[in-house]
């Protein structure tokens, strides 16, 4: 009975109007998440994994730093209940404005080391950690609501291209500024400005966060009491399939970006200044997603570029293979063409679920579909690099030759990941997106007509 109530809700849906153009004011997101960005990496990113490292963090703690921000998503589904009553934005402004005190925190800490011992200081770093990603996880729910109702549907590939871009190009800025900042061999002190400078990026976001237009929430939802479908809405055939793949894409890259700064740190003793010049590089690969698809991603559809992604994937990881079981030497070229790749096809997978999700979900129950949604992939993102941390740590400093490869931990780790962006690949493969064009025709868009596109521009005309 449930289920038919959830189906009949759908399908009696009217399609949204087509419009051309952002709403005005929508430039406000933008800033947004750039300021967010100068904000965000900095705490949950390489310069946290790297100041947790100072402090003789382990993997399996890396792995619950890397793990925490998408656990804590969870509470997105308790806080779906409450979204209607205080409306989109006031609910994600009180909830960014709390994180941010948390950060004002944690610049604090790095200077109690003069009287607080490594651990001490890890466990506060941790504790402020969870308090953060608490008040983060809990405000996100709505999110996802307010801009999928804000932006109209013919434009919401256009508009994810944009966030990414910006977010991506901020993303490089501050993992410069936190190379410049930490140096070759930071002290405690370097640490304590880069946190209060994220802080601070966080405060000016608000600025621009408050002047985003605000949309009503549904009417239905406000007059709801009955209790939520949420089987019935995970086992809706399109949402359902499009979940199993977001599993499967967040098992395999949820400890990437932790895992190859360890193993830079450790295995190849690069500074901290280089690490996070190198991951700079990443969000320019990102950046470069809005060149690389442009207008393509609404014309295209979700389903081409996830399944080219996934088998991208599998080749960059192969090439992190090569260098953890030496078969190549680690150089600084091949570490640029990964780092490039990666960020380019991780901001591609990450806007085509995004896309998608919008795509399938209905007007009716949007806030807990994408609740259900946020909470189910990022639960997994959260558990996958304390698992991988895990695995790392059991494996230890045991090595075994095979295969021209020397089979070490970080080898294993790759290895293993490889693997479930295959499965991954497979899941992309059987989206439900009838609108979506094939892989075939993506490559031949990307590769053949494309490439003809600027040499005919270029060719001089008589």
């Amino acid at each position: 009975m449930i289920h038919s109530r959830v189906s009949n809700s759908i399908t009696s849906l009217s399609p949204e109007k087509e419009i051309d153009s952002f709403p005005k004011g929508l430039n406000n997101a933008f800033r947004f998440a750039s300021f967010n960005a100068l904000s965000f990496q900095i705490v949950l990113s390489s310069p946290m994994v790297l100041y947790a490292k100072t402090l003789g963090a382990s993997a399996t703690v890396l792995g619950i730093i890397a793990g925490m921000m998408p656990l804590l998503v969870i509470f997105q589904i308790p806080a779906a209940n409450f979204v209607h009553r205080v409306g989109y934005k006031r609910f994600v402004y009180g909830g960014w404005g709390t994180r941010v005190m948390f950060i004002f925190g944690m610049a604090l800490v790095p200077l109690a080391g003069g009287f607080l011992d490594a651990k001490s200081c890890l466990s506060l770093i941790l504790m402020l950690l969870f308090c953060f990603n608490l008040s983060r996880g809990i405000s996100s729910c709505a999110w996802l609501p307010w801009i999928t109702a804000l932006v109209p549907q013919s434009l919401r590939g256009k508009y994810l291209m944009l966030d990414a871009a910006w977010a991506n190009l901020c993303s490089a800025i501050t993992f410069v500024i936190s190379a410049f900042c930490l140096g070759a061999n930071p002290h405690a002190w370097q640490f304590s400005i880069l946190f209060a400078f994220s802080a601070l990026m966080g405060a000016t976001s608000l600025i621009f966060l408050k002047r985003i237009p605000d949309v009503a929430v549904p009417e239905e939802a406000r007059r709801s009491t009955s209790a939520v479908p949420w089987l019935a809405m995970a086992n809706y055939a399109p949402f359902k399939k499009l979940l199993i793949m977001v599993v499967a894409w967040s098992v395999a890259y949820g400890g990437i970006t932790t895992f190859t700064v360890a193993y830079l740190k450790v295995e190849t003793g690069m500074s901290e200044r280089s690490i996070l010049l190198l991951n700079s590089v990443m969000f320019v690969g990102g950046l470069s997603s809005l060149w690389f698809l442009g207008p393509r991603l609404d014309r295209l559809g979700s389903r081409p570029v996830l399944s080219f992604s996934f088998v991208i994937w599998m080749l960059v990881l192969g090439g992190w293979m090569a260098l953890a079981g030496h078969l190549i030497k680690p150089s600084l070229t091949i570490i640029l063409i990964l780092e490039v790749l990666m960020g380019l096809f991780v901001s591609l997978v990450q806007m085509s679920n995004t896309r998608l999700a919008m795509a399938v979900i209905p007007v009716m129950g949007r806030n807990h579909f994408f609740a259900l949604y946020s909470v189910i992939g990022s639960v997994m993102l959260g558990l996958s690099p304390i698992a991988w941390g895990l695995l790392i740590d059991a494996i230890g400093m045991r090595k075994a030759n095979w295969l021209h490869l020397e089979w070490n931990r970080f080898t294993i780790f790759f290895a293993a990941a490889a693997i479930i962006f295959f499965i991954s690949f497979i899941f992309a493969r059987r989206l439900h997106e009838p609108q979506a064009r094939s892989m075939e025709e993506l490559l031949k868009e990307i590769l053949i007509q494309s490439p003809q596109r600027v040499w005919l521009r270029l060719w001089p005309r008589a």
